[in-house]
């Protein structure tokens, strides 16, 4: 796949991508949302988690190789090491956001699906044992089901950061292969209950392994030019417009979650056509020219972290705050007005973040925000 354009800095595409994924979750989690209808994954069968981790896998790649180059390996290392902290911290937040939310909802007898989704039920009948079982991970409230894996996979960087630097190709088999057998590693690891682990982490490394490739091994620019690359055009484009015709006309119902939490074969290949025809436009400039006219969404993926946790609290508001007894055309405008408010209010907090942080450069900006 094609690299985004690199300078000294952050690669302002993958910003601008990251920051279109952070929007496009909150909206996915609002129920009354009438844009989430247009997202991803109403038209493949894959969805906006697999863009996410792969970003994040390449934004990784990227912090890894800046620190490396500035600072030497130990400070390479010790930075993914706090980055787990940062993350683990960020989880414990989502959490409690998530359970708080609930409390509230549930005190004032609102939104009872989204008390149900937060996790307080469960959490005021046995509070101690639940906070043991949210802190190992046992248990995880809401949206925070995707940063546990993401504490993993921060430990895994500098191994595998080096191993694809030594060899892409060896990085990918040893990925392919936790990939094969990830339900039974799962399995072994008693974290293989969907109501558990929404993520099975095994599985799920294979989207972030292909992001640091991507970083840190890209392909030529002869090939690019090929009559090969052309060809894998080509066949992308029919890829993509087959995955949506059985989407949208053949799949008759919902596929289980365990395709989702164990990353199915049918994902993989979805995503990666789709990815191969975004890299051609990254190559073409399209997407700098898009980043360059909606800085805001630039911030927001620059605000990663930031706008992932508290993009969990304005879901859960819009939700509560947007009716559901409305239907047919003025059901659509109340769930756009939601959608608005939601895209609106994320804006603002990174808009607010990035005022506070100020601006960084070389391996700090690198390193900041990539979960």
């Amino acid at each position: 796949m094609e690299t985004p354009s690199r300078g000294r800095g952050r690669s302002v595409e993958v910003d601008f991508f990251r920051g279109v994924v952070l929007i496009v979750i909150v909206l996915d989690h609002i129920p009354g949302s009438t844009l989430s209808h247009l997202m991803l994954h109403a038209y493949a069968l894959c969805d906006a988690a697999e863009v996410f981790v792969f970003l994040g896998g390449y934004a990784s790649a990227a912090a890894y190789t800046a620190v490396l180059a500035h600072r030497g390996e130990n400070a390479a290392k010790l930075r993914f090491v706090k980055r787990c902290w940062e993350i683990y911290r960020a989880y414990l937040l989502t959490a409690m956001l998530s359970l708080v939310s609930g409390a509230i909802l549930a005190r004032l007898d609102l939104n009872r699906p989204m008390v149900e989704m937060s996790g307080w039920l469960p959490f005021a009948s046995q509070p101690w044992r639940d906070a043991f079982d949210i802190a190992l991970f046992r248990r995880q409230p809401y949206l925070s089901s995707v940063l546990p894996m993401y504490v993993l996979f921060a430990l895994g960087v500098p191994v595998m950061v080096p191993l694809a630097r030594r060899s892409a190709s060896l990085a990918l088999a040893v990925s392919l292969t936790v990939w094969a057998g990830a339900r039974p590693l799962a399995a072994l690891f008693s974290i293989d209950d969907v109501a558990g682990w929404a993520f099975n982490p095994f599985a799920w490394q294979l989207m972030f392994v292909l992001g640091m490739v991507c970083r840190v091994r890209p392909m030529r620019e002869c090939f690019h030019t090929s009559h090969a690359a052309q060809w894998f055009t080509r066949v992308a484009v029919i890829a993509v417009l087959a995955f949506a015709i059985v989407k949208l006309f053949v799949l008759t119902q919902s596929l289980p979650g365990t395709h989702k939490q164990n990353l199915s074969v049918e994902r993989v290949i979805n995503f990666i056509v789709i990815a191969w025809l975004a890299a051609r436009f990254v190559r073409r400039g399209s997407i700098a020219w898009l980043a360059r006219r909606l800085p805001a969404v630039v911030t927001v993926g620059r605000a990663g972290l930031v706008c992932f946790v508290t993009g969990t609290l304005v879901s859960l508001i819009i939700d509560t705050a947007t009716p559901h007894t409305f239907h047919g055309f003025r059901g659509v405008l109340l769930g756009l007005g939601g959608d608005l408010a939601a895209i609106g209010a994320l804006l603002m907090i990174a808009r607010g973040w990035s005022g506070r942080r100020g601006q960084q450069s070389g391996a700090q900006a690198n390193g900041a925000g990539y979960g």
